[in-house]
């Protein structure tokens, strides 16, 4: 029975991967082991950790000093370095306060710096996309065995109170996200639905996380573990509820399409046509056309739509006071029924205006639309892993409107490993200049 289930899952990293250089190995292990991170309650410290790790491991002098890298990876780390600059610039104004020192520093490492990381890393050691992918295919079928467990839970009212984890108690500061939290029922456009968090802090999470995964998980070569990811990565995108993230999808699988098939881009193109000819009919401008949905979507959820807009309307009128640097830090909260709200807490746009001002929101938009344009250079070559990369990029864009990134980054660190492998796969490694070494 066991070599049965083995061969049809065909498991063996060896038939199909080859053998795994130190960080696949340890990239791969702990992607798929991500449910025993959440009930240990260590998952967003971890993964900070691991990738800071294999940066250090990775540093190299003569191939910092010779290697050519793309745009994005200078932007993510130029992006990192400003954050806890001008964090760091704030704190020693207050006079270094131990008790706010720890927290820009956390929120760097699991951050910016996360996000830099996982694009270097692919370029000081071998890291496949197809065992990233493999991983991450894994992972995503995690998700659907999980949600059908608490889904079970719910219906049979085996589990109604949330737990900490065995380690959580070890961990300083708020520990509300570290929670393993069961399913419940709300109401999703006026029908009654479970909704669950998985191994996250917040339900939307799950919705970027199992978009982004769908798209990830479509380049697996073997049939029955990209159908095992897919089911995941859909059954996460569903009990997540998250609006955003249902009306980002058709139009991310539209984007792979405009790049993979003549017909597609043909139908895009009628498509405006239509929308035009239909908004001169209705006698209604495109902006009315694309705002009298987006009120439905509002309804569905109206309490956290006005949630949203009040934290981020004051989070910008606070940016206002120093729109040129920001605040460094968070240094205010809005009151919203008997919880306080930290200004920042949602849109990373706005949440980037408020700590780095205008100057690290240019930097910003740089690193995001250099991330964009280095992937659009592959894709139009014909690279699919790169399409795909495009439109999971797109999505994601779109949804960071609802939740900041130097929040949220950490639930999808291998994200932006599997980015950087494709960019290290198609990439010139060819020196700019020669080993420091033959300068002696």
């Amino acid at each position: 029975m066991g070599q049965r289930i083995r061969r049809w899952v065909q498991f063996a990293l060896e038939d199909e991967l080859g053998t795994l250089s130190h960080a696949e190995w340890v990239i791969y292990w702990t992607i798929v082991l991500t449910p025993v991170w959440w009930l240990l309650g260590i998952q967003t410290l971890l993964y900070p950790l691991l990738t800071l790790y294999l940066v250090v491991q990775g540093f190299n002098f003569d191939r910092v000093i010779s290697q050519k890298l793309p745009t994005c990876v200078y932007a993510w780390l130029f992006m990192s370095l400003i954050a806890i600059s001008l964090a760091l610039m704030t704190l020693a104004d207050m006079g270094l306060p131990l008790g706010k020192l720890m927290s820009p520093i956390i929120t760097f490492l699991k951050g910016y710096f996360l996000i830099f990381s996982g694009f270097i890393i692919p370029f000081w050691h071998r890291v496949r996309v197809k065992v990233v992918t493999r991983a991450i295919c894994w992972m995503a079928f995690g998700y659907a065995v999980t949600i059908a467990f608490q889904a079970i839970c719910l219906y049979g009212r085996l589990w109604k109170d949330p737990i900490y984890p065995p380690l959580a108690k070890l961990i300083p500061g708020d520990k509300l996200s570290l929670l393993i939290k069961p399913a419940v029922f709300q109401k999703f456009f006026g029908i009654t639905l479970p909704r669950t968090s998985i191994y996250m802090a917040d339900p939307p999470i799950p919705g970027i996380c199992g978009l982004l995964c769908y798209f990830m998980c479509r380049g697996e070569g073997n049939d029955r573990i990209r159908f095992a990811g897919v089911l995941g990565s859909v059954a996460a995108l569903i009990v997540s509820q998250s609006r955003l993230a249902w009306v980002c999808y058709p139009i991310s699988v539209l984007v792979v399409a405009c790049f993979c098939q003549p017909l597609a881009r043909l139908s895009s193109l009628w498509s405006m046509t239509g929308i035009s000819v239909m908004s001169a009919w209705l006698g209604m401008t495109i902006k009315e056309m694309i705002s009298q949905p987006m009120e439905v979507f509002t309804s569905a959820r109206a309490e956290s739509s006005a949630d949203r807009a009040l934290v981020v309307g004051k989070t910008l009128e606070a940016w206002q006071q120093s729109p040129w640097f920001g605040w460094g830090i968070t240094q205010g909260s809005v009151k919203w029924h008997i919880y306080d709200i930290a200004l920042g807490s949602f849109s990373s746009y706005a949440s980037v205006l408020y700590h780095q001002g205008i100057f690290g929101f240019a930097i910003f938009t740089f690193a995001l639309t250099s991330t964009l344009w280095n992937m659009g250079q592959l894709a139009i070559r014909g690279n699919l892993a790169a399409c795909r990369a495009i439109a999971a990029l797109l999505a994601l864009y779109l949804l960071l409107e609802g939740l900041p990134l130097t929040w949220v980054a950490v639930y999808f660190w291998f994200f932006f490993i599997w980015l950087g492998a494709i960019l290290s796969e198609a990439w010139d490694h060819r020196s700019i200049v020669p080993d420091w070494q033959h300068c002696n």
